[in-house]
């Protein structure tokens, strides 16, 4: 008001954002009400250009965990929800802000770099995005660099088959961004005898084990593979973030209550459980299918000598 800047109401301004791992959530996305929007404008300018790029999204320089996941939303800044760092994004493409003028993000540069190590003219941008967004889930890789990639952006090695990791990179890509038409795993589904149909959620929470999820008083649901909990971003698996998300809670400040109920959809939550789960036992077999990464031993080597001499 001071500055005497003039606001006026655009539906088109209302966004749908990654705000945490496979949760999303709603922004009225502008300079004036938003602390900072970053280069967002240009990553997805208008809703259309979230159907055809893609980001990136892992912790930021300086970060506690690291952690990684694709997404076709823009990303809330702490959508890592490291406590240092926040968010880096890699989008595939730019725009200008109006969404027109679309720039390819990797340089004609680093293709020709693929296409001669390889000697394959076939790699195309998006295979090299692909192979890097599995590179960047390889566990060898994250544990062997893991000092390095607190300081400094991640450097991608070439692995002896390209293909391999971009197919795997593609497949893992289209997991994270589409979770929500994945097909729910089929858990068992206990209901409390003689009560009525109740859906709605308030703070759901696991069994012990784990292999028990006690979505509300009405229903339980059993059967929750133990392998699902290895897929993990950050210190939770996906399946933790998502109960960890989904619950009704009072802003103290506000008192704004946030419900992620949907009355239009009163099953979403329920289909979600289901859709991470499968999500989550999908990505695990892929990251551990994924073939040699060859980093030398001698590197290996260096890069202790140089921890220590650090």
């Amino acid at each position: 008001m001071k500055r005497g800047r003039r606001l006026e109401f655009s539906a088109e301004r209302i966004r749908s954002v990654q705000y945490r791992p496979f949760t999303r959530a709603f922004v009225y996305f502008d300079r004036i009400l938003n602390e900072e929007v970053y280069s967002f404008p240009s990553i997805f300018p208008t809703p259309s250009t979230e159907r055809e790029n893609l980001v990136i999204c892992l912790s930021g320089l300086g970060h506690d965990i690291f952690r990684v996941q694709a997404s076709n939303r823009i990303p809330e800044y702490k959508f890592s929800n490291s406590e240092n760092g926040g968010t880096q994004c890699f989008p595939f493409y730019t725009y200008s802000e109006d969404g027109s003028n679309r720039r390819e993000n990797i340089t004609d540069w680093a293709l020709e770099q693929f296409r001669s190590h390889y000697n394959d003219r076939s790699i195309t941008k998006w295979d090299i995005s692909y192979y890097t967004y599995a590179v960047l889930h390889y566990p060898e890789y994250r544990t062997r660099y893991a000092a390095n990639l607190k300081r400094e952006l991640p450097r991608i090695p070439y692995a002896p088959d390209f293909h391999a990791f971009a197919k795997a990179g593609k497949r893992l890509a289209e997991l994270h961004v589409d979770y929500e038409k994945q097909t729910p795993y089929p858990l068992e589904q206990r209901e409390k005898p003689g009560a009525k149909l109740d859906l709605r959620v308030e703070k759901m929470r696991l069994s012990k084990d784990k292999q028990t999820l006690i979505y509300n008083d009405f229903l339980t649901l059993t059967g929750i593979p133990k392998e699902v909990y290895d897929y993990r971003l950050g210190n939770r698996s996906a399946l933790e973030w998502v109960i960890d998300q989904y619950q009704v809670s009072t802003d103290k400040r506000s008192g704004i209550t946030n419900d992620p109920n949907r009355p239009d959809d009163p099953e979403y939550i329920l289909r979600l459980i289901g859709q991470v789960i499968t999500v989550s036992l999908e990505t695990v077999k892929i990251v551990n299918a994924l073939p040699d990464l060859g980093i030398p031993k001698e590197a290996e080597k260096a890069d202790r000598a140089s921890a220590s001499t650090d």
